[in-house]
């Protein structure tokens, strides 16, 4: 087994060998989806629209197409680990952690539960603040929209919020200065037919 994957589990502090934390992977990757999903048939008609028209393709994967299911393995778990918990959104924003469920309760910030507690995705901060009209641009988007769907959103290049003549993701206009309005306006349609 590799010494570099022995040397990260080490520095992780997870007390397990490498031929164990792989079958754990592969329990894991097993239970979270089936080897060939029909990726649109766990999503009801208005969330496939909001997943397609942010770039997400819901095709069935074939037999011998094992890559989507990884990606989506791997975006999962880069969303969930990158995201902050309360403790460490209110050090960030330099709030009690009142503040922050306060700001999660009343939708002026995006997270979801995970085993109980709240995590919120990084992509909404920026600095030792929230990222340029995130209150604005939170108002607009349908309460039905799971956070995952919010975070495709605002991290997908977007033809109508061009910065430097280029398209742009939502998150990059805000940070480059652009109208919260624009944001909020396409926000408003995730989850509606195209």
């Amino acid at each position: 087994m590799s010494p570099a994957l022995e040397t990260v589990l080490a520095k992780a502090g997870l007390q397990v060998s490498p031929d164990e934390f792989l079958a754990l992977v592969t329990d894991a990757a097993r239970r979270l989806a089936p080897p060939h999903p029909e990726p649109a048939t766990y999503f009801t008609p208005d969330q496939q629209a909001a997943l397609t028209d942010v770039g997400l393709d819901l095709s069935p994967a074939g037999p011998s197409d094992a890559r989507p299911r990884t990606r989506t393995v791997v975006a999962h778990a880069v969303l969930r680990d990158s995201a902050l918990t309360v403790n460490e959104a209110a050090r960030q924003l330099q709030v009690d952690t009142s503040r922050i469920r306060h700001r999660l309760g009343v939708g002026r910030l995006v997270g979801w539960k995970d085993r109980g507690s709240w995590r919120l995705p990084a992509w909404q901060f920026a600095g030792t603040g929230v990222l340029p009209g995130l209150e604005t641009v939170l108002a607009e988007i349908p309460s039905d929209q799971p956070a995952l769907v919010v975070a495709a959103f605002m991290t997908t290049l977007q033809e109508d919020l061009p910065v430097d003549g280029e398209p742009a993701t939502p998150r990059d206009w805000l940070l480059a200065g652009g109208d919260p309005r624009r944001v909020a306006d396409l926000a408003s349609t995730l989850g509606t037919p195209a």
